[in-house]
């Protein structure tokens, strides 16, 4: 009590309001977002290294639907870059579709995708038929 009264006299004032923390701010701006109507982009990335996983990440914070080619890296590069990837939709509650051989769509939550693609060509895959080499390559 007499605390208080030293706090006043002082002219402390106490903050009852804890700070927003960044994911607060990220599902403010949902609602902003619907309040205000503004359109997001998609964005096509091609990347070369995993280095460049960092940049679609930012594209999907502010809410940016992004379409990734991962024809450009190798094999291991484009598991740890979708491994990425996945770490970061589960964060913003998005989604990750695989649009192809080596293409993926990634979408933040305030997208919704409807539909499924499938395979070219579902037989083939049964009887063990192969595809080309690079479609191979990133069916995992």
């Amino acid at each position: 009590m007499a605390l208080n009264g030293l706090k006043g006299f002082l002219g402390i004032e106490e903050v009852s309001e804890s700070p927003q923390t960044e994911e607060d701010t990220y599902y403010d701006k949902d609602k902003e977002d619907l309040e205000e109507g503004s359109a997001s982009k998609m964005i096509l990335v091609e990347p070369r290294a995993f280095s460049e996983s960092s940049q679609i990440a930012d594209h999907l914070k502010k809410r940016n639907t992004v379409v990734v080619n991962l024809r450009r890296v190798t094999p291991d590069q484009a598991k740890r870059i979708i491994d990425f990837l996945s770490g970061c939709l589960y964060a913003i509650k998005g989604d990750l579709q695989k649009l192809g051989g080596g293409v993926f769509l990634c979408t933040p939550n305030n997208v919704k995708v409807d539909g499924k693609i499938s395979d070219e060509n579902p037989k083939a895959m049964n009887k063990g038929i192969k595809r080309d080499r690079e479609e191979d390559e990133f069916n995992w």
